[in-house]
């Protein structure tokens, strides 16, 4: 508990005499000076920053009212007191944190770790954010916790309101967003707009660094939404910490908050060490395995002697995190093992910058950081990022857009453009619009939930509009399936009596080409779940014939078309799928926990076939997947091997092996070409798309008791391949193939079937 002051009897009662002895106490040291400044009340001495000259004003001392007092405490809180000491390549920092994931997300392959910006922006948070609230600790003895949520609502929430009223609008526009998307913008807009877009992806266990799927334009809100619940949590850990230190031990509040927060930290990494190696995808975007990173800015904050002003020291503590923050950023990738312990790397490169503030010479990296373009990028950082996404995401469907390297460097400029506009119209007015600054914290706070509430119902507006648009795509879709047109789909090319022009309309129609997908997601394991999970189908007679489909995602991708097949010939279907882990012995590349649950899976699943009869088994698998070289002279030796090790333990007991080419793979969806240009326009060139040596190919080449079915000449001729082939739209993403135009294949695997089963092996 802190003492009240006792006047010293000797020494006269006038504030003169106390602030003369306090002067000659201070003398010029800078450190005492800053110590006996804040002793001083305000108003009545201004000090220089060094204290080697100083203004003396004195000032009248009125009685004032309990009401003028509050205004006081009001003044003193973080909300009107003096703003914290700008720092200058603190927002150099935000532009490299910001550079870093907007260009890994226009060039994921030339800057394969740019995610670690994000990291970046956590340890920044947690530096200034705790010094606001340590220093309003320090003067009042608490935080106004109304003031302090209303600034953060005041200060984030226009910018992202505004972008997520832009995604709403784009959702619900056909040309822009594919309607089969809208359920998922939608949900995702929702739960962007309230700051749990983090948990709705952890509890989805989206895979945020993978490169495959279609995500939604406010994916990126993942990172807002966690820093959003660190604005709301933190102030409550350093104010618990300062009451129980208070309390009960009369100590000093923010030796307290150090302490708290330093254990929260400590928990915080064990929690995201150990949870990213049981469960990776989660653990990227829970909020508890990201706190520590918060805190280690945080403690920057709160211990002067973290912060180096030593010149040689500054030199090369602030060069060293730059050197580390670039390592990172361009040796990190998908199959790193993030966050866990590798987020120690961009974390503490971080925070050795912003450590670093001795600034004398201009090749210092605090001075490089302060030149003007990284100020100005740091100072739009925050739009720049809001709006990066959603562009990247939208602008392939916008018609005469292209994919060229052109088309993104504008784009990427458009970005910078908008970026701008908003932090100088929405940013900065609504942070110091007076019908809010000069009310009380709660009329902000309930504008805030009024904002967010209209964009919600723009959304859910949206999904009303487009609900029966969106039925109607999902009876087209069933109606194909049961009656296709003639001629259809792969029809038209492997049946020599189609001599008929393919039809001008697209099934499944471009826009909803995502939602033709099997659907029967409990038999399809991702991540790190190494379950052999089984599901059966079709005939249940004893004498059935019985056949296992089992692979990765391309196998998955069969699914319902062979049960279809099993139905109607009266078979057995059992399957096997784990995404990104085809049927093969040899191990992946892919470090951590990921590449140890598909080894288990495999191993799991290589037991259950075993203790199986099957008449045959039919597999499937995507081309590039990164396998490790296992003692081979490459990767892809390896692979061939691995394949034909696992069909061994079939095919030694009898059981023929039936397996496929694997289908092209495209940069990004066809399908948002499709829906705004010619087909045409939308071809791909052969070498671009399809990898032109799949192992599984090679694996089955003179493989006994093999059967390799090969369908490149459906999807491509000898330069081009295309996205739609006798009217039927292939691709539902940028490499799985619809359900529609699977089915026009069915006639191809159900003779492959019928010819494994009556022959045999060997």
């Amino acid at each position: 508990m802190d003492q009240p002051h006792r006047q010293d009897p000797r020494r006269p009662a006038t504030r003169h005499g106390d602030e003369r002895h306090l002067r000659r106490r201070a003398g010029t040291h800078p450190r005492t000076c800053a110590v006996l400044n804040t002793a001083l009340r305000p108003g009545a001495v201004s000090w220089v920053p060094r204290c080697t000259r100083y203004r003396h004003r004195v000032t009248s001392a009125p009685q004032t009212s309990p009401s003028s007092r509050a205004q006081r405490r009001r003044d003193r809180s973080a909300e009107h007191a003096a703003s914290s000491r700008f720092i200058p390549h603190v927002q150099g920092l935000r532009a490299i944190a910001v550079l870093f994931v907007v260009l890994y997300h226009f060039w994921p392959g030339r800057l394969s770790g740019g995610y670690v910006g994000v990291d970046i922006f956590f340890v920044i948070s947690g530096f200034l954010i705790t010094a606001h609230l340590a220093r309003e600790l320090t003067s009042t003895g608490t935080v106004n916790l109304g003031q302090f949520w209303a600034r953060r609502a005041r200060r984030l929430l226009p910018a992202s309101l505004l972008v997520l009223l832009f995604c709403a609008v784009a959702a619900a526009t056909p040309l822009l967003t594919p309607t089969s998307a809208m359920p998922a913008e939608v949900r995702e807009i929702l739960a962007s707009t309230f700051y749990v877009e983090n948990w709705y992806l952890a509890f989805n266990s989206a895979d945020y660094l993978a490169l495959t799927g279609e995500p939604t334009t406010v994916q990126h809100y993942w990172s807002l939404s966690l820093e959003e619940q660190f604005y709301v949590l933190w102030p409550l850990i350093m104010l618990l910490a300062a009451w129980i230190a208070v309390k009960f031990f009369r100590g000093s509040r923010l030796r307290a908050a150090i302490i708290a927060i330093g254990v929260v930290s400590a928990a915080s990494f064990i929690f995201c060490v150990v949870y990213t190696i049981t469960d990776p995808a989660p653990a990227y975007f829970v909020t508890f395995g990201r706190m520590w990173q918060f805190g280690v800015g945080a403690l920057i904050a709160l211990v002067p002697r973290l912060r180096v002003d030593n010149a040689v020291l500054s030199f090369v503590l602030g060069w060293a995190g730059i050197l580390v923050l670039l390592y990172t950023a361009f040796t990190f990738d998908g199959q790193t093992p993030f966050p866990g312990y590798m987020a120690l790397l961009p974390t503490l490169g971080a925070a050795a910058i912003i450590a670093a503030s001795n600034t004398e010479r201009w090749w210092y990296p605090t001075r490089l950081l302060a030149i003007r373009p990284m100020r100005f990028t740091g100072d739009i950082s925050y739009s720049l990022y809001l709006w990066h996404w959603p562009l990247i995401i939208i602008a392939p469907s916008v018609p005469f857009w292209g994919l060229t390297i052109y088309h993104r460097v504008v784009l990427l400029v458009i970005c910078f453009v908008l970026a701008w506009l908003t932090k100088r119209f929405v940013e900065d007015p609504v942070r110091s619009w007076k019908p809010l600054t000069s009310r009380r914290p709660r009329v902000t706070l309930w504008a805030s939930l009024g904002a967010m509430i209209l964009v919600a119902a723009v959304a859910a507006g949206g999904w009303a509009v487009n609900a029966p648009t969106y039925q109607q795509g999902v009876q087209a879709i069933q109606d194909v399936r049961e009656n296709p047109p003639a001629c259809f789909g792969a029809a038209s090319v492997l049946d020599e009596s189609c001599t008929t022009d393919a039809p001008d309309t697209i099934l499944p129609a471009p826009g909803f080409a995502g939602a033709d997908r099997p659907d029967e997601p409990q038999c399809f394991i991702q991540l790190n779940d190494s379950r052999p999970v089984s599901c059966e189908f079709g005939s249940d007679a004893a004498d059935a014939p019985r056949i296992a489909l089992v692979g990765d995602s391309h196998a998955y991708q069969l699914l319902s078309t062979f049960e279809s097949i099993a139905d109607r010939e009266g078979w057995h279907l059992t399957t096997y799928f784990k995404g990104a882990c085809p049927w093969n012995t040899t191990p992946l590349s892919t470090a951590g926990s990921f590449g140890a649950a598909c080894a288990d899976w495999r191993a799991g699943v290589e037991s259950e076939l075993a203790d199986s009869e099957f008449d045959a088994v039919f597999t499937a698998a995507i081309s590039n997947t990164p396998y490790a070289a296992a003692g081979h002279d490459s990767a892809f030796d390896a692979a061939v091997a691995g394949y034909r090790e696992a069909w061994s333990t079939m095919t030694d007991r009898g059981i023929p092996v039936v397996t496929v080419v694997d289908n092209p793979g495209w940069e990004t969806d066809p399908n948002k070409c499709l829906r705004t240009r010619p087909q045409a326009d939308c071809n791909g060139a052969r070498s671009d798309v399809l990898v032109e040596h799949d192992p599984i190919r090679d694996a089955a080449d003179g493989a006994e008791g093999v059967t390799l079915l090969d369908f490149t000449d459906v999807y491509c001729d000898d330069d081009t391949c295309f996205p739609v082939v006798g009217g039927a739209n292939l691709y539902r993403d940028q490499d799985h193939l619809t359900v529609t135009f699977v089915d026009t294949l069915a006639p191809q695997y159900t003779a492959a079937l019928k010819a494994a089963i009556e022959n045999g092996v060997g």
